[in-house]
């Protein structure tokens, strides 16, 4: 019999084993000072691209106001006990009440993290006779949550109908065997690339397959839509989304998440959420400091306007400037550059160091082997300065990367790692 940790000895995975070299700069980096667009990484001022914070809100007065209030009225232990013993609170409801309006939805239900309440959540609309059908490039959140599915699942190319509807016609036959239904799961903005899910188009298969259809719309809510209900309202189809899922960690700049839905699917969830269930209620400081931020998000239409105004910015200099941004239709900003492992620890940490510029890095195999993205996140506190001169900056790091430099460079790094 093998020792249980004898593969963690000799296999630390495909990230974990550039860990001597990464860690602390290229992963688990430590950003200083007061979230915004301009931080400290490392004592070094740069202009900071990977803060998911979309409207501006982590350190927008009205906001620290609030929660400091609220922090020193209910602490950071109220209320006590999950929610359905003893954590459960009128502002707690009121909060729901709200959100489920802003999304045009007849109820809500907060969750506590939006990881942990998207997996319990997808555990809780199937059983074993049902059938999941998904995007192969959905969220880990959402995979994880399939891999508790005791039936059978299916994913479809991404963002592709005709695969989809391929795989509908499958579950569909598979469906009339056991006698289930079908769950189909789409995110409103796929968070790597920045595209849109094609809801209008997986809306329109309703018509032909009998299905539910729940949507991930972490990065949707509060940038997209008219009144920034998401990309279901973006695309004229909220009302066709069956479950509707937001975390509080992007736009609202805050901790939790939450569901919305018919009230009564809302009410079965409730009570079946193993995750919200059996774990300690959201705090009344996150509780209080959500309902103004939301209240910001209706009566604020000014903090999009200053999103986009960046986000416009941002993507038409690159584009104009022949770099390869993908199919983004959000604000979520990929850069797609050719190149190693190595060669991208070089690239970026030349971009941090000599151009003050700090973006999140990825690289194989969260994307195939060859390629290095640089995923840039724009909100309304960076300003046009920002995007000039991040704009120069990546004109320098592409000449370096194309004439050989960061081969050069990452050379050394090559042998140590015996690649």
């Amino acid at each position: 019999m093998k020792d249980l940790f004898a593969k963690i000895y000799k296999d630390k995975g495909p990230l974990g084993k550039w860990a001597e070299q990464a860690e602390g700069y290229f992963v688990f980096p430590k950003l200083e000072g007061q979230i915004s667009n301009r931080m400290k990484f490392q004592g070094k001022d740069v202009i900071t691209w990977s803060i998911n914070d979309y409207l501006g809100l982590a350190n927008h007065p009205e906001v620290r106001k609030v929660d400091a209030e609220a922090a020193a009225e209910y602490g950071s232990a109220y209320p006590m006990g999950a929610r359905m013993m003893s954590g459960h609170t009128e502002l707690h409801e009121q909060l729901q009440d709200e959100l489920a309006a802003f999304v045009n939805k007849e109820a809500a239900y907060l969750l506590n993290f939006g990881y942990q309440g998207m997996v319990s959540t997808v555990d809780a609309l199937v059983a074993k006779d049902d059938i999941i059908v998904y995007d192969v490039d959905a969220h880990a959140c959402i995979i994880d949550g399939v891999r508790l599915h005791h039936g059978k699942r299916f994913t479809y190319k991404h963002n592709d109908i005709e695969s989809l509807e391929k795989n509908l016609e499958r579950a569909t036959k598979m469906a009339e065997t056991t006698g289930g239904g079908i769950l189909v799961i789409s995110e409103g903005v796929f968070g790597m690339r920045g595209e849109q899910g094609r809801l209008k188009e997986i809306v329109a298969l309703k018509k032909k397959f009998n299905f539910r259809l729940f949507v991930d719309d972490a990065h949707g809510f509060g940038t997209l839509g008219k009144t920034g209900a998401g990309a279901g309202e973006e695309q004229g189809v909220q009302d066709d989304i069956d479950v509707y899922f937001a975390t509080f960690a992007k736009s609202m700049a805050s901790t939790g998440a939450f569901i919305a839905a018919d009230r009564e699917i809302i009410d079965y969830l409730k009570y079946n959420l193993r995750s919200q269930m059996f774990a300690k209620s959201l705090q009344m400081q996150l509780v209080v400091g959500a309902l103004k931020r939301l209240d910001m998000l209706r009566t604020m239409p000014e903090l999009k306007e200053n999103l986009w105004k960046i986000v416009n910015a941002l993507q038409s200099g690159l584009k104009e400037r022949g770099f390869d941004i993908g199919t983004t239709q959000s604000c979520v900003t990929p850069v797609y550059l050719k190149g190693s492992i190595p060669e991208a620890m070089a690239l970026v940490r030349d971009l941090r160091e000599n151009y003050g510029i700090f973006c999140s890095i990825v690289v194989y195999p969260v994307i195939p082997k060859g390629l290095i993205l640089l995923r840039m996140i724009p909100t309304a506190t960076h300003t046009l300065q920002d995007v000039a001169e991040t704009l120069d900056a990546f004109d320098a790091i592409r000449d370096r990367l194309e004439n050989g430099t960061y081969k050069r460079m990452s050379a050394a790094l090559i042998k140590a790692m015996g690649e």
